[in-house]
């Protein structure tokens, strides 16, 4: 493989890890290969610590197919707990109020799933990477600042309810780039009038890339490791030091 030039990587990203964290594990061994202090390597797409699932990671020159990755449409499944809510809404935060769910029944969840598949407007979780004035929204909002942010027009192509109880759903969402799955888990809370907030996020697809298609960081540390890596076509991508290199297993 040829990762001065550009390779992409699709990588089943842990729970607890950064989107920074994958991509610095992935830079860390391919320096290390071609004996190099830095190189590019980028992720089409964040994924927050708490969630799991599918990350897009380019190399090289496929570094200008981000905007392009990010495109693709997304697919989640979600877990969200009903009758409580959070600042963050998903477990980054703790419990700020709680609400009755004795009145949610499976038939109310249906119809209200229904009203956010679509074309929809969303406002962005104060606990988001949105900038105001320059400044990232989560920085504000953990100085107990709160941010004016505009709704946002997305799509939901999907949302179906997977598993139910009064007090928990879990839902697959085939949604537009830009969707907030913590913000929907507030906003079908607020809808069924009980609150809610995400415990579980696992992204499952993103444009053609499927999780059975990615690797866990275990494989990926051992593909790395193994992979042969080759000389870029392009003379100008290769670095001086490796002009006069052969490049070979590790």
């Amino acid at each position: 493989m040829d990762f001065l030039t550009g390779e992409t990587l699709y990588i089943d990203k842990p729970l607890g890890w950064t989107s920074f964290d994958v991509v610095k594990r992935v830079r860390g061994m391919l320096t290390r290969r071609y004996a190099l202090k830095k190189m590019k390597v980028g992720h089409a797409g964040t994924l927050d610590p708490l969630a799991t699932g599918v990350m897009i990671v380019v190399t090289g020159r496929s570094t200008k197919l981000i905007e392009t990755l990010q495109q693709g449409v997304k697919e989640y499944v979600a877990t969200i707990a009903l009758g409580a809510t959070t600042p963050s809404f998903d477990l980054e935060t703790e419990i700020d109020a709680t609400y009755p769910t004795a009145h949610i029944t499976r038939e109310k969840v249906e119809e209200v799933l229904s009203r956010f598949t679509g074309r929809i407007e969303q406002v962005p979780p104060q606990y988001s990477a949105c900038k105001i004035d320059g400044r990232r929204a989560y920085d504000m909002a953990r100085k107990g600042k709160v941010a004016d942010l505009a709704p946002k027009v997305l799509v939901i192509d999907t949302l179906e309810l997977l598993d139910f109880s009064p007090e928990s759903i879990t839902v697959r969402v085939v949604c537009s780039k830009g969707t907030y799955i913590r913000a929907l888990a507030r906003d079908i809370g607020s809808a069924l009038e009980s609150g809610g907030h995400l415990t579980a996020l696992r992204r499952t697809r993103v444009g053609d890339a499927a999780i059975a298609d990615c690797l866990t960081p275990d494989q990926l540390t051992e593909f790395l490791r193994i992979v042969p890596i080759e000389r870029p076509a392009d003379e100008a991508l290769v670095p001086e030091k490796l002009k006069n290199c052969n490049f070979t297993l590790l």
